[in-house]
Order: C-alpha cells, then structure tokens, then sequence
C-alpha cells in the first residue's frame, strides 16, 4: 500500500499520493467523492510542459531537445506524474512535496507543489526552479472531476465566459489561430486574459469553481464520465509557442484555487 497524505478540514478530505506522481487521488466533499477514481485520474501535474508537445521536440535557443513520445506523435503532460515525490512537510491541512526534473528532461530543476485545504476550499501552488542552466517551462494541473456524483442528481454543468478559443488542428493541437469559442463537447484550450474561472454545476447538490492567475484552460469534456478542467500556465504546444524562461533567479509560480459550496 503507498503511503497516503490525507488532509481533512471541517468536512472535506483530501488524498495525496506522492509515490504515484504526487497526484490527488481523491477529493471528499461531506463524504462525496468528486474526483473519478484509478490509476490514471484524480488530478495529477502537469509539468514542466501541459498538455502536448508536437513531434515530442522543443527547441531552447539554437538548441533541439527531443523528449519521450509518450502519446505518439507528441509528448504530453511532462515528466513529473510519473515520480516518485517527497513528502517536505505535512500538517492536518496542508502538505509541502517536492519531486526533481531530471532525465528525460533535459535540465536539471526542481518541482515543489503545495496543497492547502480548507473547509470550502483547496489553494493549489507549483514553484518550478532551475538550478543551472535556464529553461522554457510551464505547469498545471489535470483533475478528472465526476461527470455525476453518483447521488441520484443531474450531470455537471460547465459554465465559463473564455476571451478566445485556440483553434484546434487535426493533430490536436492549436495552429496558432484564435477564434470565437466554439459549443462543446471539447478537447480545447481557451485563452482567459483576467484569469481563468470556470463553475462547475451539479444542479441541487454542488458548485466548485475553478480560479487561477493563469491565462489558459484546457476544457476536455468528451469522457462519458468525467470533465476536466485544466488551468496552465500556457497553450498546448507552449515549450515551443509561448517558452516561459525558468532562472535560477526566476521561478516560474502558479496557483489555482478549487472553491466550493453546497447547493
């Protein structure tokens, strides 16, 4: 059995697998689970790259780095889900995990993720850092929350006011174009310029919203069961489109805030 971080407040619990990629395995809201269950789900980290890289190359300057093809023809949601974390602090609500960037990623850094957990909410924190050599990055997060609750009441519904869409290529990725959102059901990145926010309803029964400083979210709601609601800290593809720079001096630092209510 791996050893589980739990964190409880007032009636929400939180589980932590640092050994499996430092993912949230579940998420209980007054005994309700709404996070899909298995290996694969919860919410897990994307970093430092979201969502796909094209053809798994990324270039750094006059430099090209080719990393693992780990959903043929790209690279996708980078390297750090799949580690091992360490465990750096954990109280009753809040835990600290680190995890290093290393082969197959081509620099060395660091990953710290802090989660905090409130009775209505959980503040989510990635720092990514560079120890040497700067590098382009980006960080997320990939949660699968419960299409149903399984209580009997109405599938979820998304509600979010996006500036643009990324228009989308037959390979998944977007072409550089933005245009006006599209209806779903989607696999699509949104540009949200104020911030990303998106309410997720189940009618009678929950309201979880979404926040986060970042400017992209990744909306994928064609699973039968599960919606995902992805915000990051750039587009699909980004290493290449949108490089953020990592110093040694600069971190990158992200946050997303999943706040809750009864309804």
């Amino acid at each position: 059995m791996s050893n589980l971080t739990r964190l409880t407040a007032g009636d929400a619990e939180l589980t932590i697998n640092p050994e499996h990629g430092g993912r949230i395995e579940g998420l209980r809201i007054a005994g309700t689970e709404v996070l899909k269950q298995g290996e694969r789900f919860g919410s897990f980290p994307m970093v430092p790259w979201c969502g796909r890289t094209r053809d798994g190359v990324f270039r750094d300057g006059a430099v090209t780095h080719r990393l693992p093809l780990n959903a043929a023809p790209h690279a996708i949601h980078g390297t750090v889900r799949d580690r091992a974390w360490t465990v750096a602090r954990a109280t009753a609500t809040e835990a600290v995990l680190t995890c290093e960037l290393d082969d197959p990623w081509p620099y060395k850094g660091r990953v710290t993720q802090v989660l905090e957990l409130a009775e209505d909410r959980l503040t989510l924190r990635f720092g990514v850092e560079a120890y040497d050599d700067s590098f382009p990055a980006q960080a997320g997060w990939h949660p699968w929350f419960l299409r149903n609750l399984g209580q009997g009441g109405e599938d979820v519904r998304i509600g979010f006011a996006p500036a643009w869409q990324e228009q989308r290529g037959e390979d998944h990725l977007p072409t550089g174009r933005r245009i006006d959102p599209l209806p779903g059901p989607w696999d699509d990145c949104f540009g949200m310029p104020d911030g990303v926010d998106v309410t997720l309803t189940w009618p009678e029964e929950l309201e979880l919203k979404v926040t986060s400083r970042a400017a992209w979210v990744v909306i994928y709601d064609e699973p039968e069961d599960a919606v995902c609601v992805e915000p990051q800290s750039g587009p699909p593809n980004g290493l290449n489109t949108h490089p953020r720079l990592v110093t040694p001096i600069d971190p990158l630092e992200v946050e997303s805030v999943w706040a809750w209510r009864r309804l």
